[in-house]
């Protein structure tokens, strides 16, 4: 399978399987889209016909690169074949390890986001806050059930987790004290909104969190739109500075600036535009999953300006990186050399397996986009998973189960997608939420682009 199209300038060939990708000039582009159903001659001849106005291009030129692509295929670097199909259902067969848990350590929030899939905070239930016994129960049980996995990852998640900061600090204390021991290394993540950020906040983040979230929708009348406070006040004047200081501070130290686009901000690259003049250099910035009928919901009329903003995106992060004032986002960060490694490209984040949302009570569910849905209760931090049904359902939710992905050439790039956006747009995880679908490959687009236009540029 391969996939061509051109943008900003580039003609582009992606050899899907091999992940291969060539950008060539417009005889060999239509060359290449010909080839696997015309013979060399018919090929001949249509080119000859669509150039007849160019003396370059004659038929012993043609003929040289019908076989410049024949060794490429050849080589397995274009119309290579699927070698991972039989292989998708044993790869999560094999293991019930987890490395990875959610912990949410507050079911409640100082903002009032009425776009909030979290129903602000409390996840469609009561309020609540994680004690620091079920939380250390929960690194317990993530050491337990992790078998030689050395490195571990704990994400603080909420609602807003600084509402219980000082379980997030001991909690952290808890698990560095058995890192020796038990021959684990934890890597923790914090989410936050801002509101909360101080000193104490920033200093230990700083030294303990090998990741923050920070959440920022980006110009101050989007971001005040929905991110308010109980009073209906917006967050920006309050959050921006901290979280400024924050990123100042972190120095080398990963974070992202994360905000969510809304069919209220199509134009959303100007958001994060304006965020990168700000100073801040990882950014993120995702589309809103909601009801349809929700006012914020994204549409389809704005798909072609959505499709038009990814691309307004990639060429001024091209621009801005001549310009030596480069700023990152984190869905056109692909590696096309050294990507991720087969078993991650057909399985994806391994919900419901490898990783886990802890509620602040101690019940495990796939994910917190999952949390307060009792039909994806898995168990409990004391019991371990109870529900093996339902953790086979999610060993199985991979790329190859699910028949809309079978000719989407961007499928070993999105592993299939999110399994709860999935659920929330078919109601079943192994559905696909088309929408979503239709940005990751415009997204996917852009960001291979941009890569062919470094290499030009390096060469």
């Amino acid at each position: 399978m391969i996939h061509q199209y051109k943008l900003n300038g580039y003609n582009i060939v992606l050899d899907v399987y091999s992940g291969s990708v060539h950008v060539v000039d417009d005889v060999a582009y239509d060359m290449i889209a010909l080839y696997e159903t015309c013979t060399p001659d018919q090929i001949v001849s249509a080119m000859l016909e669509k150039y007849r106005d160019r003396p370059d291009v004659t038929e012993a030129d043609l003929r040289e690169c019908l076989e410049d692509i024949g060794a490429l295929k050849d080589a397995g670097q274009l119309f290579s074949q699927d070698q991972y199909a039989g292989m998708a259902f044993d790869f999560k067969r094999r293991s019930n390890e987890i490395k990875a848990l959610c912990l949410h350590v507050a079911h409640t929030c100082n903002l009032n986001c009425s776009y909030c899939f979290a129903s602000q905070g409390k996840y469609h239930g009561d309020r609540a806050l994680m004690s620091f016994e079920v939380g250390k129960r929960a690194l317990d049980f993530l050491v337990e059930s992790s078998g030689n996995r050395t490195n571990l990852e704990v994400d603080f998640f909420g609602g807003e987790p600084l509402m219980n900061w000082q379980v997030v600090k001991d909690l952290v204390a808890y698990a560095r004290s058995i890192e020796a021991e038990k021959h684990k290394k934890f890597r923790f993540t914090l989410t936050t909104n801002g509101v909360l950020v101080d000193d104490d906040v920033i200093e230990f983040s700083n030294r303990e969190m090998n990741n923050v979230v920070m959440s920022i929708d980006g110009r101050p009348q989007v971001h005040d739109r929905f991110r308010v406070d109980l009073a209906g006040k917006g967050s920006y004047e309050k959050v921006v500075p901290k979280f400024l200081e924050f990123a100042r501070r972190r120095g080398e130290r990963d974070y992202y600036v994360r905000g969510t686009f809304t069919h209220c901000n199509v134009d959303f690259t100007n958001d994060l535009l304006h965020l990168a003049d700000l100073g801040f250099t990882k950014l993120s910035m995702e589309p809103v999953v909601c009801s349809p009928d929700d006012p914020c919901a994204l549409t389809e009329d704005d798909l072609p300006r959505l499709y038009e903003q990814y691309e307004i995106l990639a060429r001024e992060m091209l621009k801005r990186e001549e310009e030596g004032r480069p700023f990152t986002f984190y869905h056109y960060m692909i590696d096309l050399a050294h990507g991720p490694c087969i078993y991650k490209r057909i399985s994806g984040c391994g919900s419901g397996t490898e990783y886990m949302a802890v509620t602040p009570w101690g019940d495990l569910y796939p994910c917190h986009q999952f949390v307060g849905d009792e039909k994806y209760l898995m168990g409990n931090i004391w019991d371990g998973v109870t529900n093996d049904a339902l953790r086979d359902e999610f060993k199985y939710c991979n790329v190859y189960a699910r028949p809309e992905c079978d000719s989407c050439w961007a499928r070993l790039y999105c592993s299939g997608g999110c399994a709860a956006n999935a659920y929330h747009a078919s109601g079943s995880i192994r559905g696909v939420y088309d929408y979503g679908c239709r940005l990751f490959r415009k997204r996917m687009e852009c960001a291979i682009m941009m890569q062919a236009a470094r290499a030009e540029k390096s060469e």
